[in-house]
């Protein structure tokens, strides 16, 4: 893994840099996971090539991995293996297209979906939220803790249904220990979650050491395992880094996908 060390610049194609991750270890450390579906959103806002005359094309791409493809992708990786299109020519978009998908879903271990957007169109404008935010709820730390279901309190007996979410999820890198930003939603319904146990929950995540597609599964499994719902979409918005931002997406629909970026990315 290229993580954490000194890499120079790859100025020829390399799909060999993809770094897949299988899946299978962490979600076996986690115990039992209820039906899960969704997929790995991703921008990669320096995607660029060289058209058959040798000028640069640049555009932005939206990767969706699917949650039950057997590999997900280091992002250090991801990001040496799109430079590395950076001085290759290709007859036309197309024919990029055809490569890069080729290759992702080589590496992840199925089929990758991927939608070029050019870099002022309007589909990539930051969106709100929906919800209530829950930062300016009171919150007392006495000490560092580590996320426990048992941080996210007892379920209200009134049936809701709520969209709720925090701009205050950090977790740590768990090769570098360097730190990573996030906004979290989770829309549910369901007994009342107690919003105060939820908040003491996400800020648990800042000495957590997990890839972002597993912390998230992590919350995934808590509130599955620890209260009776109706349904639970839950999305974690990663800020970018190394002009690639993740946005992992789980549900209990099959039928449900990711919402787009947000502003603070």
């Amino acid at each position: 893994m290229l993580l954490g060390k000194h890499a120079p610049v790859v100025e020829e194609y390399a799909p060999q840099l993809l770094y897949p991750i299988a899946r299978a270890a962490s979600r076996k450390a986690l115990g039992t996971i209820g039906p899960m579906h969704g997929s790995d959103l991703w921008h990669a806002y320096e995607l660029s090539w060289l058209n058959s005359n040798g000028k640069p094309v640049v555009r932005v791409g939206r990767f969706h991995i699917p949650v039950d493809s057997p590999n997900m992708i280091e992002s250090k990786s991801f990001k040496l293996y799109l430079n590395s299109l950076n001085s290759h020519r290709f007859g036309s978009e197309e024919q990029a297209v055809k490569t890069i998908l080729g290759d992702v879903s080589a590496a992840v271990g199925q089929q990758v979906t991927l939608e070029l957007l050019m870099v002022d169109d309007q589909a990539l404008a930051g969106t709100a939220l929906a919800g209530n935010c829950l930062d300016d709820l009171p919150l007392t730390l006495v000490h560092e803790q580590q996320p426990d279901a048992e941080l996210l309190g007892e379920q209200g007996l009134q049936i809701v249904e709520e969209r709720l979410y925090s701009h205050l999820l950090r977790s740590l890198c768990p090769v570098t220990g360097q730190p990573d930003w996030a906004t979290v939603w989770l829309h549910y319904r369901g007994g009342a979650l107690d919003g105060h146990a939820l908040l003491r929950y996400i800020v648990a995540f800042r000495r957590h050491q997990d890839f972002h597609e597993q912390c998230v599964e992590r919350m995934f499994r808590d509130f599955t395992a620890r209260f009776e719902l109706e349904f639970l979409h839950i999305q974690a918005f990663y800020t970018r880094r190394g002009g690639m931002d993740i946005n992992p997406f789980r549900s209990t629909n099959p039928e449900a996908g990711p919402l787009p970026r947000l502003n603070r990315q």
